[in-house]
């Protein structure tokens, strides 16, 4: 029985190191852009392992911490998709943390806030709101989590990259009223089959609904349809999507790509005949894996130097 016991305990410490070491709340107190309601997150596992959460209120970041002997002070925060209804945040957030550790980094899994008129007064700022609150917590928080305040990027897939997209299109004048002066601008994006625009030709219809509602002001529409915010402050920008997408189109990442090169913003884009949409790490039509490129980007832009 002692020996089951002993066996038991090393298997839990083995499988707590797979998972974030810590999950704190992303505000200290007052939520922003917040109020009283009936509303419970909810998770959900699926058949295939898979973690769907919804109905988030209280928004937090899992934290990974990259390993003493590689840690190279790049942070990024990850933003996991899912149409601005749920969040994939097992294999569009934890597994692509524990890859981004392999390289040195220290990771941030964000689950935001998805837009609910029941719980937010402006539902349509709540989620860029969170983002821009994980960049200002990251880097005043930088000496404790052993990072560099001037290497944190931000990574999303699908409306996770939107949301990314926004961050890195909509600092200069951050929704809010933090008054920290703290840098809200990502130090690079990465964006992996992310919905861009809004407009009506390439628009993922669930995403602008969820986060505009059912008939949106044309100067919503504009004003979240990244691909017409680009400037030339824009972060230094790694795209990936498959020509087969038939939920978001990869003309998303392509007006993207083509906006960033208009304003001199350093770009680079991987595209893959097939794929579809939501295959996180792993494209299987391909041996060609976007995480590698990745690396290589990263390290070419000095990100992964210690």
């Amino acid at each position: 029985m002692r020996q089951l016991v002993v066996s038991l305990f090393v298997l839990l410490i083995s499988t707590s190191s797979l998972s974030a070491q810590t999950v704190e709340p992303l505000y200290s107190g007052t939520i922003p852009n917040s109020k009283p309601s009936e509303v419970k997150e909810t998770s959900v596992t699926l058949a295939n392992g898979g973690v769907r959460v919804s109905n988030v209120v209280q928004p937090t970041l899992s934290v990974f911490r990259a390993p003493k002997d590689k840690a190279n002070g790049t942070a990024v925060i990850v933003c996991p998709g899912g149409g601005y209804a749920r969040l994939s945040i097992d294999h569009e957030g934890y597994d692509v943390a524990r890859r981004l550790n392999e390289l040195g980094i220290t990771a941030f899994v964000l689950k935001y806030r998805l837009p609910n008129d029941q719980s937010q007064p402006d539902k349509t700022t709540a989620p860029l709101l969170d983002a821009q609150q994980a960049l200002r917590l990251v880097r005043q928080r930088a000496k404790e989590y052993g990072i560099d305040p001037a290497r944190v990027g931000i990574l999303g897939f699908s409306a996770g990259g939107h949301l990314a997209s926004t961050a890195g299109t909509h600092f200069a004048q951050p929704p809010g009223d933090d008054k920290s002066g703290t840098s809200v601008r990502p130090d690079f994006l990465v964006l992996l089959y992310p919905v861009i625009s809004f407009s009506d030709s390439l628009m993922h219809v669930g995403s602008r609904t969820n986060l505009l509602g059912a008939n949106p002001a044309a100067e919503q529409v504009r004003l979240y349809s990244n691909e017409l915010q680009v400037t030339a402050q824009t972060p230094p920008t790694f795209l990936v999507h498959a020509q087969d997408d038939k939920t978001v189109k990869v003309q998303n990442s392509l007006r993207f790509y083509e906006a960033c090169l208009h304003h001199h913003v350093p770009v680079e884009m991987h595209l893959y005949p097939q794929g579809g949409h939501g295959f996180g790490l792993n494209n299987k039509t391909t041996k060609d894996q976007w995480f590698e490129r990745l690396q290589n980007w990263l390290d070419a832009g000095g990100w992964l130097r210690r």
